[in-house]
């Protein structure tokens, strides 16, 4: 339970997150039905990309922003950057513009969140940092739960427009709320010096959205894409190392671990569910309904998870390595169901024990990265775990599904590669977790 005085703050975060929780959800049910309306089915891909591409670039400028001037400033402008791409979405005439509000939704997603962040590390205390993430976990329990059926209903009952426009009413009251919730704490404390490099950081967080937009586009164009495949590649082995802390591609013990984990993991978990749905349907004969009420149940371990970490009744090194082994064991229990013999109900025990242990070790690594950075660095270490986690999600789904389409659609290959991944941030996690006598955090492996 949050204490009183921060409970219009706290239902402000929950309600914006929420929010940009549900537009995630709606735009991937209604996006086939917009791009068929705009004539645009050759730019359905870029819809997606161009949103993620946006999310790197305003992720490493909302960290820095927040860290000078405090979170409150990219909040506000996040809030109105996002607002501005929902209705540039929700009143566009052909899918061009449909693209361009999505990257402008995208640039909001990214001020907005990690700030957030930020704004958790300034107002509430220590102690209740593991709560408020716990909060922004289940904040998108409900919107994976019931986001895709909405969606699906304002698109057959209305006009797949009303899911962009519609979220503008509610966005700004709760951004109101937030702010309300701010009035009297120390929540625009920064640093006051100019932002040194931060010029050089977006040139290279732009490359970085191009080279992760290159590689999700060219991983689906099959053979035809391997030129832009490449070139993403070679472009993100330049850039990305300027955005992550140093260290964290060789994975030094403490904070520059944690980009590498939390992308490990999270890119693992996604990209597994890239594949459940498709394997469930096509193998077992289920309905999408069916298969998407699997997704619901991994959904809903992923608000326990968070939940149980939240409660402290498990130390950080149970919550980020015991995360990572039950992701692996989740994809690899998922993976039986490919043999007839086996029943369905694993499925659903598979998915469940994968969303446990994503729901406990994404936001332990979140408190984590606030308890061991120094005052005024918050929001950039939380945003180079933002742009690691993003881009290796891109790296997971790319190589998976190449894996996949190689092997002559084997859903082994691609699953064995997501489980791979988990066990990787399994081996790394004593790297991120360690002994006080390192200096940079209070707790001992448990």
């Amino acid at each position: 339970m949050v204490a009183p005085q921060y409970r219009a703050l706290s239902v402000g975060l929950v309600a914006l997150v929420t929010l940009l929780a549900f537009e995630a959800m709606a735009v991937a049910t209604a996006m086939p039905v917009v791009a068929r309306d705009l004539n645009g089915m050759p730019l359905y891909n870029l819809a997606f990309s161009a949103t993620l591409a946006a999310s790197v670039i305003a992720t490493v400028l909302g960290g820095r922003w927040s860290d000078v001037r405090g979170p409150l400033q990219p909040i506000g402008a996040g809030v109105v950057t996002f607002v501005t791409g929902l209705l540039l979405a929700g009143f566009a005439p052909n899918m061009e513009v449909f693209v361009a509000g999505r990257f402008v939704q995208g640039l909001g997603i990214g001020l907005t969140q990690v700030a957030l962040y930020v704004l958790v590390a300034r107002v509430y205390p220590g102690s209740m940092h593991p709560k408020v993430f716990a909060l922004f976990s289940a904040a998108w329990v409900v919107p994976s739960m019931v986001g895709p059926a909405i969606a699906g209903f304002v698109v057959e009952n209305s006009h797949w427009r009303w899911i962009f426009l519609g979220v503008t009413f509610i966005v700004i009251p709760s951004a109101l709320l937030l702010w309300r919730g701010t009035m009297g704490r120390s929540a625009e404390s920064g640093i006051a010096e100019p932002a040194p490099g931060l010029g050089r950081k977006l040139v290279w967080a732009t490359l970085t959205a191009v080279a992760a937009a290159l590689i999700q586009y060219g991983s689906a164009l099959k053979l035809a894409g391997l030129p832009l495949l490449a070139a993403g590649v070679v472009l993100l082995v330049v850039a990305l190392p300027k955005l992550l802390l140093p260290g964290s591609l060789r994975a030094a013990r403490g904070l520059p671990t944690a980009p590498v984990l939390r992308g490990l993991a999270f890119g693992s978990y996604t990209a597994a569910e890239v594949f459940i749905p498709l394997m469930l349907m096509n193998e077992r004969g289920l309905t999408a309904t069916g298969a998407g009420v699997v997704l619901t149940i991994g959904a809903l371990g992923w608000s326990a998870g968070s939940w149980v970490k939240g409660r402290g009744m498990i130390g950080n090194m149970a919550a980020i390595r015991g995360g990572a082994a039950l992701i692996a064991v989740g994809i690899s229990l998922v993976t039986l169901v490919l043999v007839d013999a086996m029943p369905l109900a694993v499925a659903y025990v598979a998915m469940a024990l994968g969303g446990l242990g994503i729901g406990a070790l994404h936001p332990t690594v979140s408190v984590l990265v606030l308890e061991m950075s120094k005052e005024g660095e918050e929001g950039n270490n939380s945003a180079a775990v933002g742009v690691g986690e993003s881009v290796f999600t891109v790296l997971a789904v790319a190589i998976s599904g190449a894996l996949f389409t190689a092997a002559g659609g084997s859903y082994v290959a691609g699953l064995a590669f997501t489980a791979a991944l988990a066990v990787l941030a399994f081996i790394l996690a004593p790297r991120f977790v360690h002994s006080p006598a390192a200096g940079t955090m209070e707790e001992t492996a448990s």
